[in-house]
């Protein structure tokens, strides 16, 4: 049990919630993964976060009173200012007021942020590009997104995150993307489009291993069994996944282009699961791309704090806010 201020970091996903609680070194000294529960409403999902937290600070045995902040990465659009998620569709949220009802509720400040800033920003501050100046963070899963964190700062648009790396075009009049435009990094090289484009593969014969093992159900097509897929053999799986790898390394070549970032981090559970595979082609797909000038000044390097990049990094983001250094 901590007796000093201590700080909660929380990810809210998709199909999970967690909420940690740090002490003021950032140790972790209690937790609480619950599932999320899509479209469930905006009142009824933040009772959820807040009853998550309260299980974490039970967890840890601290009493409200210690808290000095909570960090807070989720998906969608975000208006930072005003701590809104203005909308996020796998949860089916709009204008969810979440800063407010954090303070209402725990009585301290609250900061949110988007989650991949967050586990970009956390692989900053804890992992992988631990001490960088400029660091390029990429997470392909599902989709494909893309943060940066700039002399200990993330960077962010006027109200909104940016570096939205998976809408960068690198196909013309290519695939059409989730957002409406066609030929994004995202639309040919996140793990649905991966995963679709395999299970063709698997249809037609050639990937023997993930046929038996998905029955061809896009679902059972996860990120761990694209993997055991290319380790049993199947060579169609292992080029498209290659070619993927690829396609983002065009989108991270011309973002170093813009950035000059000293660390590029990949993550996320594609990355998890196939990290020589990711790190040498986006690697190579990168140092073709780059100006000259660019060569030998960055590193390509896999995320190291897996599902805790995100809350570590939010708990961490938060302090630098609230204590007036970001």
């Amino acid at each position: 049990m901590s007796t000093g201020p201590v700080w909660i970091g929380f990810d809210l996903g998709a199909t999970k919630m967690l909420a940690k609680v740090f002490d003021d070194d950032f140790k972790e000294l209690g937790s609480k993964r619950r599932r999320t529960k899509g479209h469930e409403g905006v009142e009824a999902g933040l009772e959820r976060i807040v009853e998550t937290i309260e299980a974490a600070l039970k967890d840890a045995k601290i009493e409200k009173e210690q808290i000095a902040g909570i960090g807070l990465g989720c998906p969608g659009p975000l208006d930072l200012d005003k701590g809104i998620l203005l909308n996020t569709p796998n949860l089916g949220w709009q204008n969810a007021p979440i800063r407010k009802e954090l303070e209402k509720a725990f009585g301290c400040p609250a900061v949110i942020a988007n989650d991949v800033d967050s586990g970009v920003y956390g692989e900053f501050r804890f992992g992988a590009a631990k001490g960088a100046r400029c660091v390029l963070g990429v997470f392909p899963g599902t989709g494909i997104g893309g943060g940066c964190v700039y002399e200990g700062r993330i960077l962010r648009g006027r109200r909104s995150s940016i570096l939205e790396i998976g809408h960068m075009q690198v196909i013309p009049d290519g695939p059409l993307c989730g957002c409406g435009r066609r030929g994004c990094v995202e639309a040919v090289a996140s793990r649905l489009a991966i995963a679709s484009a395999a299970l063709a593969a698997a249809y037609r014969g050639e990937a023997p291993h993930l046929r038996k093992t998905t029955e061809l159900k896009l679902e059972e097509a996860r990120s761990t069994a694209l993997a055991d897929s290319v380790a049993a053999g199947d060579k169609a799986v292992e080029a498209i996944v290659r070619q993927a790898a690829r396609w983002i390394g065009v989108a991270v070549g011309n973002a170093v282009n813009l950035l000059g970032p000293d660390v590029v981090v990949l993550g996320g559970g594609l990355v998890e699961a196939l990290p020589k595979l990711f790190l040498e082609e986006v690697s190579r797909s990168v140092e073709e791309r780059v100006m000259p000038s660019f060569l030998g000044t960055f590193s390509v390097v896999a995320a190291k704090l897996g599902d805790d990049a995100t809350v570590q990094g939010a708990a961490g983001w938060a302090r630098e806010v609230i204590q007036g250094r970001a």
